[in-house]
């Protein structure tokens, strides 16, 4: 059956709004509240409607906005990925939904070794997928080294490794970075302690890079001896005490985390320290979203999420592109002023 054309009409009526309100909301014009234009929004992407830049915006990238076909895509995780999956898989699921396609996780086991992994994947059915994500973090390079030459349509969640051929889409975490460094130093903080594993995934590397790259372009010298570049490796408490160590001979007015599953750790060891925050110190944590076990946190805001959207349309455009050369995206996000940060003049010598 042909699908029934949604208008602006529609939606107006649905949301008890007029259809200029509902027209300027999909067009981003201002003047209306951002939960309006979100809800707006929301809708439009439920039943279907396409405004007329975004039809010729998907003409563009040869993608169909109501496909004959089908199709059904997977998204690879493993459990180190599971923290920020569940954002990631929101986005996919999002833009997938309105074009009528499918987007499914599929969890790597975590004992699988890269000899096994062609006959994981035809028991799982990998094959019959139209086209897999690659989230980050899998264990090793040789498995994904072998995820990135699956003989199907690719996206990978991830800074990409060199000379990788694939499409990448993934949130900007060395913007984000120079956004915390920036931050702190506009409110009088040249004493910076930075907080987080520094080496055993690409993400952290370029994050460690990017706080002395920041730092730097003040004319700040970075001693790494200084700081808390260590793996916590499952043992909490003894990396917070080695923390606490590093915090107490530093004397920092400020600490920025910049890995999600260190920033409540290192909170909580401030605070158990007896160590105020914003009083004592002010503390930036990159984390992957606000969670209540800890306060307002002063943060750049990571686009996981939108990355996911962002990627569906990247393997839809790669499906409809397959011999164009390979693109990486990166997503920035806005900085958030929360109550973990003070000016440096207002804190407790």
């Amino acid at each position: 059956m042909r699908r029934k054309k949604v208008t602006l009409a529609d939606l107006s009526k649905q949301l008890g709004l007029s259809v200029q309100t509902v027209s300027k909301a999909l067009t981003g014009k201002p003047g209306m509240s951002e939960e309006t234009r979100s809800e707006v929004c929301r809708l439009a992407r439920e039943l279907g409607y396409w405004t007329k830049d975004q039809r010729n915006a998907l003409t563009y990238e040869r993608i169909s906005p109501y496909p004959v076909v089908r199709r059904r895509f997977v998204l690879l995780h493993n459990e180190q990925s599971v923290n920020f999956n569940r954002l990631l898989l929101a986005g996919l699921h999002d833009r997938f939904t309105e074009f009528g396609h499918t987007v499914e996780p599929l969890l790597l086991p975590p004992e699988l070794k890269p000899k096994a992994f062609d006959g994981w994947a035809d028991k799982v059915g990998l094959p019959y997928a139209e086209g897999v994500f690659i989230a980050p973090r899998m264990a090793g390079a040789e498995l994904e080294e072998r995820l990135l030459a699956l003989a199907m349509p690719r996206v990978l969640l991830n800074f990409p490794p060199p000379e990788s051929k694939v499409d990448s889409v993934i949130w900007d975490v060395h913007e984000a970075v120079h956004q915390s460094v920036r931050h702190l130093l506009r409110a009088g903080h040249r004493d910076i302690l930075y907080v987080g594993d520094a080496a055993s995934q690409r993400g952290f590397r370029l994050r460690w890079s990017a706080f002395q790259e920041a730092m730097g372009e003040e004319g700040l010298t970075v001693n790494p001896e200084r700081h808390c570049t260590e793996r916590m490796n499952g043992d909490t408490a003894s990396w917070a005490r080695g923390f606490i160590e590093r915090f107490r001979s530093f004397r920092p007015s400020a600490v920025l985390c910049a890995i999600d599953e260190q920033v409540e750790p290192a909170y909580y060891a401030l605070r158990d320290a007896g160590v105020r925050v914003p009083q004592d110190c002010s503390f930036v944590g990159i984390a992957n979203e606000q969670t209540d076990r800890l306060p307002a946190l002063t943060r750049p805001l990571l686009p996981i999420k939108e990355s996911g959207y962002r990627a569906a349309d990247r393997l839809l455009w790669r499906l409809a592109n397959p011999n164009l050369p390979y693109e990486h995206i990166r997503i920035r996000g806005d900085f958030y002023i929360g109550s973990t940060m003070l000016h440096a003049d207002k804190t407790s010598p």
